[in-house]
């Protein structure tokens, strides 16, 4: 008995020291990239921490609020990167307001589209970069995307939770689907608590805008808007959507500051916008776009080791969307809750390790569905 308490105390012992030398071993490693001699490691460490859900309290082990400033607000220039703040700002993909140097569509959406072995108006195409992998889904016509919630956000009805993105999928009775605004990801509620703005078919279901809320969404044209709701308050939001006609949206922040980096915008009216330390860490990330012609992109990478792959930054998706001829393009929520469904499966899955095989929990994505399927 007494030797099996010494060996049991000594594997007790042998443990605690390999998790010690483990915690120091990451720890040091992390301390390399925040104070080694690379400022572009040392930048993109942090900017992919900050856009991480849990683990931004990694960065104050390393460095003060003033440091995290000093890296996120600014330009890779070393200008100070200040952001394009327009209550006003709206947007509008008709040919009219762009360049005419811009194309209708781009050539390799025709091709995509030209080649689609089902005519239906839905091709996915797979991108390959360095740092990650990505699935784009091209929607022809634009009217097939519709916002699906998990609406009514409590009480009986609804428990804590919001849906994957393919319960979303097959609530809608949509083809696909991708994940969409910001969400509740702490205390009692899981993905079933929306931030800032939530429209559904015409109607406002969460009304929430604050300082830094962008919403993305389609309107009664079927055309993309993002639009940035500071200072607009709930009165405002609700005056906006009657008087444009938004039939469909969510909301994401474009705002840095403290533990905060998030983005939204990256192509306004056929101008790619300028990010900074926006944006600059690697992750899974998804997006929206629309082409000058009204062609739906949906965009979705993997990251965070995922394939071995670490991510893609902001300027990654302005890259994608601008050689397939976005006019128009947001970003929306990342991270593990990036996540894209195609006919029935997951191209792109969380990575999440609960939801390794599929998606999150959340209260919004933006669905894809074909017109015979929605009897129209």
């Amino acid at each position: 008995m007494k030797r099996f308490l010494r060996g049991a105390g000594w594997f007790a012992a042998f443990l605690l020291t390999t998790l010690a030398a483990i915690i120091l071993a990451l720890y040091l490693i992390m301390w390399l990239f925040v104070n080694g001699p690379s400022p572009s490691a040392r930048k993109t460490f942090v900017a992919t921490m900050l856009e991480t859900g849990g683990l931004k309290f990694v960065i104050s082990w390393y460095l003060t609020d003033e440091e995290v400033l000093e890296i996120t607000d600014r330009n890779d220039d070393g200008s100070e990167n200040i952001p394009v703040v327009n209550l006003n700002l709206e947007t509008d993909a008709s040919a009219d307001s762009i360049s005419p140097n811009i194309p209708a569509v781009s050539e390799e959406i025709d091709k995509a589209l030209a080649e689609d072995p089902d005519g239906d108006g839905f091709v996915l195409l797979p991108i390959k970069a360095h740092t990650f992998a990505a699935n784009l889904l091209i929607i022809k016509d634009p009217s097939c995307v519709k916002l699906s919630s998990s609406y009514p956000w409590s009480g009986p009805e609804r428990d804590k939770n919001g849906l994957t993105v393919g319960e979303h999928c097959i609530q809608s009775g949509a083809f696909a689907g991708i994940n969409a605004g910001e969400y509740v990801t702490s205390g009692t509620n899981w993905g079933g608590l929306p931030v800032g703005v939530v429209v559904e078919d015409g109607k406002i279901l969460f009304n929430g805008p604050s300082y830094g809320d962008v919403m993305v969404g389609f309107d009664k044209d079927n055309k993309l808007i993002v639009k940035e709701l500071g200072g607009m308050g709930a009165g405002g939001f609700e005056a906006y959507v009657k008087e444009h006609g938004i039939r469909d949206a969510a909301s994401f922040k474009d705002i840095s500051g403290g533990n905060i980096n998030h983005f939204t915008k990256l192509i306004i009216d056929g101008e790619p916008v300028t990010l900074g330390g926006r944006g600059a860490g690697a992750n899974p990330r998804t997006a929206i776009g629309q082409c000058a012609d009204g062609t739906v992109l949906f965009l979705c990478t993997d990251g965070r080791g995922t394939g071995g792959h670490l991510g893609a930054t902001g300027e990654d998706l302005i890259n994608v969307m601008m050689k397939y001829g976005a006019v128009t393009a947001a970003n929306l929520d990342g991270g593990s809750s990036s996540s894209l469904y195609f006919d029935g499966d997951y191209s792109i899955t969380s990575t999440h390790m609960r939801y390794a095989d599929t998606s999150r929990r959340v209260p919004t994505a933006f669905v894809a569905v074909k017109k015979e399927d929605s009897g129209e």
